[in-house]
């Protein structure tokens, strides 16, 4: 397993569970210092169409007391590259199951441009955010 100096990952974080966890984990074995960006409210929106359930500052602080994580930074944007100009990271990590999605696929070939190595990460299965949302509504309907 190669090992990288500086690492980044992101994520919305919301109702936070194993699945996170293991990616925050895993990344950090990865490399020296691990930045993770936390997808704020309004980013969640234009892209979700729905808000997250926990507010921004709470996953912010939530996120920050991981003792794998060296520091948190707000993502606002989707656009990575943004991201690199301010970070420099060595390396980008993601769950697997955006493996060879459209959006991944232009990353990593945006990534290529200026030595960035894209790496993909277990996806925990029988875990999500959204799985534990469809659960409580469930609950809530009852």
């Amino acid at each position: 397993m190669k090992k990288y100096k500086i690492g980044y990952t992101t994520g919305v974080f919301d109702m936070f569970h194993i699945g996170h966890l293991n990616l925050i984990k895993r990344a950090k074995q990865q490399c020296d210092y691990l930045i993770v960006g936390v997808s704020t409210d309004d980013l969640v929106v234009s892209y979700k169409n729905k808000k997250p359930i926990i507010p921004f500052e709470e996953r912010l602080a939530i996120v920050e007391s991981i003792k794998y994580v060296d520091k948190v930074v707000p993502q606002i944007t989707m656009d990575k590259m943004n991201a690199w100009n301010d970070l420099k990271f060595d390396v980008m990590f993601h769950g697997s199951d955006w493996k060879n999605s459209e959006m991944y696929n232009k990353i990593i070939d945006d990534f290529k441009t200026v030595g960035v190595d894209v790496v993909f990460l277990p996806h925990t299965e029988g875990i999500s955010s959204t799985m534990l949302s469809e659960i409580l509504q469930k609950i809530k309907v009852q």
